[in-house]
């Protein structure tokens, strides 16, 4: 299985637009040892020439211009992208779909029900793309039978209900129900290896964890380095956990769950402009390398 990192960052990217945090400033001036990021999504194959997206980000058309393997030129209109899966309703997961627009035919969108409602109510990306070509919607359910995808040969899927939120537009919000936010066991049939992917995540619960622990590789939440990274910055009174995110440094956080784990690689992803592992020279990222945890990069290449 070929895994692919088109975007690592959060919301906004690193650096955000209009930011003039610690981080955002020092990399805009060439002050600290570190790489700019677009907004999170992956992709995923098994034969490597047909790919599975995991969430369209607002920096989608950048990242495929990035990654050669997903425009195959085999016509005048053309790409390897065999299906989209969505793991949450979210701005920086689901606005890329605007920008795939153009696609000779309805794309194939796996996702969950509740998903599905708020792209068709608060935030109607799908009826917006019904003026195009459409959307083939599959369900994706919660009780965690696997799945697989027409196309995505030698690939098998199963969705992880989360603990996390739902976004700002959805009737969930603070009430999140299930299907709201899900991760993903890939697995190659082949070799019974598999990926745990959870870009978004405010609670190891017990089935997660077992979820992780029989992972060849975790790529995993991480947003913020403390709950009250934003607050810090001075740029919201929002702590990470009322967003949905668990933080990487208290008792019982992402790289305290994370550290005693044998066997999977460990890899942080959906990384927000504000977190200090952002700087490769910084105590927090250095940590991280202690524990055995990597920080993911646009462009990465993982095979399993």
């Amino acid at each position: 299985m070929h895994i692919h990192l088109l975007g690592t960052g959060a919301g906004g990217g690193f650096p955000q637009w209009n930011c003039n945090c610690h981080n955002c400033r020092r990399i805009r001036r060439g002050e600290m040892k570190g790489t700019p990021r677009t907004q999170s999504s992956i992709t995923v194959s098994g034969n490597g020439k047909d790919w599975v997206l995991f969430n369209a980000s607002p920096d989608i058309r950048v990242q495929l211009e990035a990654f050669p393997p997903l425009q195959p030129g085999r016509a005048v209109r053309d790409t390897a992208i065999c299906a989209i899966i969505l793991c949450d309703a979210q701005i920086d997961h689901t606005t890329g779909l605007i920008m795939l627009r153009e696609h000779i035919k309805p794309w194939d969108v796996y996702c969950t029900t509740a998903v599905r409602e708020d792209l068709t109510t608060g935030y109607p990306i799908f009826n917006v793309l019904s003026y195009f070509r459409g959307v083939n919607w599959h369900e994706i359910t919660t009780d965690q039978t696997p799945f697989s995808i027409s196309g995505a040969d030698g690939l098998r899927f199963t969705a992880v209900p989360l603990k996390s939120e739902a976004p700002p537009f959805s009737p969930h919000r603070h009430n999140t129900v299930p299907g709201d936010n899900v991760g993903f066991r890939i697995e190659d049939t082949a070799t019974g290896k598999n990926l745990f992917y959870a870009p978004g995540l405010g609670e190891i619960e017990d089935h997660v964890l077992h979820y992780m622990e029989k992972a060849d590789v975790i790529l995993v939440d991480g947003t913020v380095w403390t709950n009250n990274e934003l607050s810090r910055e001075g740029i919201s009174d929002k702590l990470a956990s009322e967003m949905g995110h668990l933080d990487q440094s208290s008792k019982g956080g992402i790289m305290d769950t994370l550290k005693p784990l044998q066997r999977p690689r460990k890899i942080l992803i959906h990384i927000n402009n504000t977190n200090p592992i952002l700087d490769e020279e910084s105590p927090e990222h250095i940590e991280l390398e202690r524990n055995g945890i990597e920080v993911a990069y646009d462009g990465m290449d993982i095979k399993i």
